[in-house]
């Protein structure tokens, strides 16, 4: 079974004392890759440190979290997002997009953040990896304004509607299933069978939202497989053919 984690921090210090035996265990359980989405420029050293430990199954991304967009920083943020990609190769924009849980007052400047990196992916022909969290249609807003054959990517940790899916996948996205798929109050268990498994790939967002039997714990990329079996209900085929399938998406949206 080959698998893909498209959505990892490994770079967290929930990994700090057994980050090695993370990966190793991941790649036993057959995670050939895994995709780092940035936060901010602070985490850059420790990320490129890992893909430079593991350059064959670690890929990076460059981008400034909507949780990171600061009045007093943002614009010093996304000139050093703009500079390392015109340094180095990037396999995704993210993690980018409009969080309006924790902090609405900053809404404008997360648009504006949210469009300027959408203008960067295009440039350089890459796709985006969106954190979307209540705000849904703050989102697809900028993406509708923006829609083009250029712009692509994965709606990240998805956790909407079936017409939010839809709407997503309109728009030129797949969506990003982990964790929440096992849970009882996660919902999109519920209609993700209407979802076409082409529009789909695996994550984990580890160390977050961990998969049932482990939710409240750390989450790691070897729970991956927990993803896989619940979709494997979901869809009523074998769990390879999941892996298959997901496997296939991903590497396409990466280019790789």
């Amino acid at each position: 079974m080959r698998l893909i984690d498209t959505h990892t921090h490994l770079y967290s210090n929930e990994f700090l004392y057994d980050r090695d035996e993370v990966i190793q265990r991941a790649i036993k359980e057959g995670v050939e890759r895994f995709y780092l989405p940035s936060i901010n420029s602070s985490y850059y050293d420790s990320m490129l440190s890992l893909k430079n430990d593991y350059p064959e199954n670690i890929f990076l991304m460059i981008g400034l979290h909507p949780c990171d967009v600061k009045y007093e920083s943002y614009t010093e943020e996304l000139l050093f997002v703009k500079n390392k990609l015109k340094e180095g190769k990037f396999a995704a924009i993210g993690e980018i997009g409009i969080d309006l849980y924790w902090d609405k007052s900053t809404l404008a400047i997360q648009q504006d953040a949210f469009r300027k990196q959408i203008c960067l992916a295009k440039k350089y022909k890459l796709p985006i990896v969106i954190h979307v969290r209540d705000a849904f249609e703050e989102i697809f807003e900028i993406l509708r304004e923006e829609n083009s054959p250029e712009l692509y990517g994965i709606l990240h940790c998805f956790s909407g509607t079936l017409e939010q899916a839809l709407e997503a996948i309109s728009l030129g996205f797949s969506l990003g299933i982990g964790g929440v798929v096992t849970f009882k109050n996660g919902k999109i268990d519920q209609f993700l069978k209407e979802i076409p498994l082409d529009k789909i790939v695996l994550e984990t967002d580890s160390p977050y939202l961990a998969p049932v039997p482990f939710r409240g714990k750390r989450n790691e990329s070897s729970y991956i497989k927990l993803v896989v079996d619940k979709l494997s209900d979901i869809y009523e085929v074998l769990p390879d053919k999941i892996a298959d399938i997901t496997t296939m998406n991903a590497l396409k949206i990466f280019k790789m």
